[in-house]
């Protein structure tokens, strides 16, 4: 609101902070897309399907050793079941995710809407917690898979076996300092390396394939020891059912396609408002993604159980972390595999990058806009070293160990999607549609099985996530805290009647009277102005009254809108509706002041209780001791004492 003077940023500042964003601008946004292209300067869907693709195919890296450990002989069998879940649940939620956020918001906007005051905030805030551990454990899980495939490879074992943890440390250091320099999702980079690396996936399915049939004694031995092991095949789908939670890791980049809409070209005719084109594509993005790595689990499931050795699986094994590399070496030779390993540590870097750009998109888009986050964090290159430091840190906790980070990266997936399916099914629900709010109640069920029985076996991950949750509640409340007298109204309009009123005071002195409304009678608004007169000793009754309604309190950064009444055919009244009283009023008195060139008073009574109880009155509700914390938000706003607008209390 207020112009105010501020000292020269030193360079390195003016660096960081390039590019803030203006999250004050209605459908401003954040992130490192400060505005997501129109739809006419899109890329075509199956072109974005590969900026997905980065993040989604390259869990080919280390799903199938995943599951493998997981599962054990029933691997096969277990992905089966989870490719079922992904095209008859989550890919269904996602398209109608879709439908119901086509800009990119995702499904915590969904659920965002269906809840107000803090409540609402606290809940989205324990979302945002296991995104938060899913994009980081993406970025950290991926280099440290990526430094295992480096490590791995025959050429170099030797040299670098020991350097694991140094590895993926640098990986995630590079990823930061690209982002630092300044990124754009290339997606031309991605088509190139989803096109290579699904190549080479494919020519090491078929020559897996073609070793599995010609030596037909490894399904044999396959499907002797799964009857040995588990009698007959109703008992193998039972046990299936329990252990595919585990195999979660398989169902992630749903969420990414949601994100990256945006960037989906639609229709020439598209709007904003209607882009049919967008959603449509996008669903083709969604089912295209969804049918390709369901073929590629099923089948690296299948050849990496059968003709990989358990044992070769475990920890340390050399196909721990790496099984499809493993066959590529053991199969189509050192160079060959050598081209995989450089392939597969190049997507799992990239794959990195994406969920950098997820986390950088999603926070700023939360965070500040609730008051809690610093106003540094609307900018890229600060929160860059932020979670960069966060992924430091996550990366030494789990000793750069890829199965160790799994469980936690799982929890992640799967809130998210079980928060997905709920907000379409209470989207279907609130549209009316009572077939899809039965079907997608189903697959809420089948989610939220699945995460109780993931955390039940792996409460690693919902531990981490919890720290992720606690986490930004605390960072996000002591921000809010520091920016309580923070002047948080992005703009000020006056309807005709409050205008007028501003016109004809301010050619004499301008004087508002803070009133809390009760009755609005005649006696209330005649007895104020003789309180008033009495405590601060002046005289008539020239005098405009202001009344503040508070709306939701938890809201940060808002417009005012200020409309004018004339009760009882004598008392002039501006009524506001904000989420905060003091912010509120001196975000009128600074417009006030800046459009009619006068400076303006405003008089309050002394608000009775205890201060500090009338302090967290004013946190938590946006009311309390209304006149010092709109005297601090003024001083705040205006440093310049001679035109900060006159607070007097008696």
């Amino acid at each position: 609101m207020a112009t105010t003077e501020h000292p020269p940023s030193s360079r390195l500042r003016s660096w960081m902070l390039e590019g803030l964003s203006d999250m004050g601008r209605d459908g401003g946004h954040t992130g490192p897309h400060a505005e997501p292209e129109p739809a006419h300067q899109g890329q075509r869907w199956w072109r974005v399907m590969c900026l997905t693709g980065v993040d989604y195919f390259s869990t080919l890296g280390y799903q199938p050793g995943i599951a493998a450990l997981a599962a054990g002989l029933l691997s096969p069998i277990a992905t089966i079941v989870l490719v079922i879940v992904t095209l008859a649940g989550a890919l269904p939620v996602y398209r109608r995710v879709a439908e119901e956020s086509p800009r990119g918001e995702g499904s915590i906007s969904m659920l965002e809407r269906l809840l107000s005051f803090w409540q609402g905030k606290l809940f989205v805030l324990t979302l945002l917690g296991f995104a938060a551990t899913d994009f980081l454990i993406t970025i950290t899980l991926s280099a440290a898979d990526a430094s295992t495939h480096l490590i791995e490879n025959p050429h170099l074992t030797s040299t670098l076996h020991d350097h694991k943890m140094l590895i993926t440390l640098v990986l995630v250091a590079l990823l930061g300092a690209v982002f630092l320099k300044g990124f754009l999702e290339a997606i031309g980079v991605a088509v190139a390396l989803v096109g290579i690396y699904l190549g080479l996936n494919v020519v090491v399915v078929l020559v897996g394939l073609w070793h599995v049939i010609t030596a037909g004694h490894v399904v044999t031995d396959w499907s002797s020891a799964l009857t040995a092991e588990h009698g007959n095949i109703f008992v193998m789908i039972g046990v299936a059912l329990i252990v595919f939670p585990k195999l979660a890791l398989g169902l992630s980049g749903f969420e990414t396609g949601v994100a990256v809409m945006p960037h989906v070209k639609g229709d020439p005719d598209d709007t904003e408002e209607n882009p049919k084109g967008r959603i449509r594509d996008t669903k083709k993005l969604l089912t295209t993604a969804a049918i390709v790595m369901s073929c590629f689990l099923i089948a690296t499931s299948f050849i990496t159980t059968l003709l990989i050795p358990e044992k070769d699986f475990e920890s340390g094994g050399p196909a721990n972390g790496r099984a499809l590399a493993y066959l590529a070496h053991h199969y189509l030779g050192g160079v060959f595999g050598t081209v995989y390993d450089a392939s597969t540590i190049a997507i799992l870097w990239f794959a990195g990058a994406s969920a950098m750009a997820g986390l950088l998109n999603l926070m700023p888009r939360y965070l500040p806009r609730y008051g809690m986050a610093p106003h540094w964090a609307r900018a890229v290159r600060p929160m860059v070293v932020v979670f960069t430091l966060i992924a430091f840190l996550v990366t030494w906790i789990f000793d750069a160990d890829v199965d160790a980070q799994g469980g936690a990266y799982a929890t992640g997936v799967l809130v998210l999607i079980s928060s997905a399916a709920i907000a379409v099914t209470i989207a279907a629900r609130k549209a009316g549609q009572r077939n899809w709010t039965v079907g997608f109640a189903v697959i809420s069920a089948v989610f939220l099985y699945t995460t109780v029985v993931n955390v039940i076996e792996r409460p690693d991950g919902v531990k981490i996530g919890a720290c992720f949750i606690a986490g930004i509640i605390l960072v996000s409340l002591l921000s809010r805290l520091a920016r309580a007298f923070e002047l948080r109204v992005t703009d000020v309009t006056l309807d005709d009647m409050a205008e007028r009123f501003i016109r004809d005071v301010a050619s004499r002195k301008m004087r508002f009277i803070a009133n809390e409304p009760d009755r609005r009678d005649k006696a209330e608004y005649r007895d104020k102005i003789e309180q008033i007169r009495e405590d601060n000793d002046i005289p008539g009754e020239d005098f405009v009254f202001v009344e503040v309604t508070v709306l939701d309190p938890s809201e940060f950064e808002a417009s005012l809108t200020v409309r004018g009444e004339v009760l009882h055919n004598r008392y002039r009244v501006l009524t506001l509706e904000s989420s905060s009283i003091p912010n509120a009023l001196a975000a009128l008195l600074l417009h006030v002041r800046d459009t009619t060139g006068c400076t303006p008073h405003i008089y309050f009574e002394w608000t009775e209780g205890n201060p500090f109880a009338n302090f967290l009155r004013f946190f938590l509700f946006g009311q309390g001791e209304v006149a010092p914390v709109t005297r601090e938000v003024l001083r705040e706003a205006e440093p310049d004492r001679s035109r900060r607008p006159r607070v007097h209390t008696g």
